[in-house]
């Protein structure tokens, strides 16, 4: 019993020191997706990419959890990451903006959104096709905002994602 207790208090420990580490080096987002979705594993991809760690939720009632989140049906998509201070984004959201937003919430705010599935976005690539898109400020009074506009596939990248694009081409 002694050594079962031990073992459990090594894995705790183990666990919060992975966690300390995602959260002083890469950022965690918890995504909640549905099981069956390959666009949200390629979103997550993305994220992966570009500085963020990740943890899957995949709940039975994903819309009522956006509903208590405060996610507006105009406003939704696949999926939706959380960060550890219980901001959300919802869909499609290049990396580059929640690297943003997470600098400096704008006051009032939960979140940001890219509603439906824009083709080009990171998870939804296609070939070079690409469709611009608004990236939407989601505020807890229900309200929402346009936050970003993504012209082109080059906008949703950093410079540095861009530099190491073109370096590598």
């Amino acid at each position: 019993m002694q050594r079962a207790t031990k073992l459990a208090a090594f894995a705790l420990v183990f666990l919060l020191s992975v966690q300390a580490r995602a959260d002083a080096t890469n950022p965690l987002l918890t995504v909640m997706k549905s099981p069956t979705c390959g666009c949200c594993v390629k979103w997550m991809d993305h994220l992966h990419d570009h500085g963020f760690a990740t943890a899957v939720e995949e709940p039975q009632d994903l819309a009522d959890r956006k509903a208590q989140l405060g996610i507006g049906l105009r406003y939704r998509s696949c999926h939706t990451g959380i960060s550890a201070q219980g901001y959300v984004f919802e869909g499609h959201v290049p990396s580059k903006f929640i690297h943003a937003f997470l600098a400096a919430p704008p006051e009032g705010s939960i979140g940001l959104a890219v509603p439906g599935m824009p083709l080009g976005s990171p998870g939804m690539e296609v070939g070079d096709r690409f469709m611009p898109y608004q990236i939407v400020l989601l505020n807890k009074d229900g309200s929402s905002e346009v936050y970003a506009e993504v012209a082109s596939a080059a906008d949703q990248l950093s410079e540095q994602s861009q530099q190491a694009q073109t370096g590598s081409e």
